[in-house]
């Protein structure tokens, strides 16, 4: 039988065991791999799982493993889902295709994005706006960091002092639920879309409209399950079970 986990330090709170087993009614074993060490993580996924998801601190190194990558993967340099082929490991990014299938409904091309944050998220944020055709800045809280992804991405980075004369139309806030919110952000105008969907810090701010982490969190589970199998996950399960947490 296939088995899939996923891979990350820690790894212990994560809801992936559990979405998977609501997405396809318990069918496939999936476990937590908790290793400190990339390398014995990696060997525990080439010995034993027909795919893993990936989490930080390695989605970087599992994509430097891959034999093929996703445009998304490609263009973020880094994988949080690698899946055994015929043709050798291939790497994808699905927290692009999380923000993506977030945000089409919502914007236009052309219109301005602000990404709050200068990690992992944020990469894959800066991605899925390009995508859509949206004008992007990232605004971070090293900047040092931030101006370093603004110039791997092609994008302008500011630091967040300066946010608060931006005029987006779209916020994408990537920061942990850890850190303090910055103040001044420019969230009236804007359709906020917030990473954390643990312990949202935007939920009640006032904005334009407010599209929770667990809508990102839902489409990324999607489209990587279906990639672990080939089968489509069941939509309705997987929001069941997000809504019970």
């Amino acid at each position: 039988m296939k088995r899939f986990g996923i891979i990350g330090h820690p790894v212990a709170g994560s809801m992936s065991p559990l979405l998977f087993a609501a997405a396809y009614e318990g069918r496939y074993p999936y476990d937590l791999i908790e290793e400190a060490s990339f390398e014995t993580a990696w060997q525990r996924f080439l010995a034993d799982y027909e795919g893993v998801n990936v989490t930080a601190p390695f989605k970087q190194q599992a994509f430097g493993r891959a034999d093929k990558a996703s445009e998304a993967a490609t263009r973020c340099q880094a994988a949080n889902l690698i899946v055994k082929t015929p043709d050798g490991l291939a790497a994808y990014n699905t927290d692009v295709a999380g923000v993506l299938e977030s945000l089409r409904p919502e914007v236009q091309s052309g219109q301005k994005a602000l990404v709050v944050g200068a990690g992992g998220a944020a990469r894959a944020a800066i991605v899925a706006a390009q995508m859509l055709g949206l004008e992007v800045t990232v605004a971070g809280r090293t900047p040092s960091k931030t101006e370093a992804l603004g110039r791997e991405m092609g994008c302008r980075a500011i630091g967040l002092e300066e946010a608060t004369s931006e005029t987006p139309a779209v916020v994408i806030y990537t920061l942990p639920g850890s850190a303090p919110v910055p103040s001044g952000l420019p969230l009236s105008r804007a359709v906020v879309l917030e990473a954390e969907y643990k312990h949202p810090q935007l939920s009640s701010a006032p904005c334009r409209k407010y599209l929770s982490g667990r809508l990102w969190l839902v489409h990324q589970a999607l489209s990587g399950y279906k990639l672990f199998t080939g089968k489509d996950p069941s939509v309705q399960r997987i929001w069941q079970t997000i809504n019970t947490q």
